[in-house]
């Protein structure tokens, strides 16, 4: 069985239509996001133009069966301490949200799906980085 967890960015690409992250999407048996994906996304739909039609694809998302989402808890609180003083120790900067969604995958044994390539400075981590150029 194939699951990752989604970032908010690979989530993004998907409804923009790119298609290595359309064509990774359909293969995969579970697709996994998390809260700070959801508030990531949310925010971003509050800023923009098309909130209720966001919203609603969002919703659409979230039902399907292939689709689920990952609780944050203590555990997942853990391994976020842990990734974030590995990173400071190396010197190597990631936002904030990245390293709870970082956590959260080490937590559920997923790998995340990602165009953002700080994700690759995590060494506790399996990503998948993809280009959307």
């Amino acid at each position: 069985m194939t699951r990752i967890l989604a970032d908010t960015s690979a989530y993004s690409a998907f409804f923009r239509g790119h298609p290595g992250v359309r064509g990774l999407f359909q293969k995969v048996d579970e697709i996994v996001v998390n809260p700070v994906v959801l508030g990531e996304l949310r925010a971003g739909f509050i800023a923009g133009e098309h909130r209720r039609k966001n919203e609603r694809d969002l919703e659409l998302f979230l039902r399907s069966p292939r689709v689920s989402v990952a609780p944050i808890d203590e555990e997942t609180s853990g391994r976020y301490a842990a990734v974030a003083h590995g990173l400071r120790v190396a010197g190597t900067p990631v936002p904030t949200n990245d390293i709870w969604i970082a956590a959260s995958a080490m937590q559920h044994g997923l790998r995340v799906v990602t165009t953002d390539r700080h994700f690759a400075k995590i060494p506790q981590i399996l990503c998948e980085i993809l280009s959307i150029e």
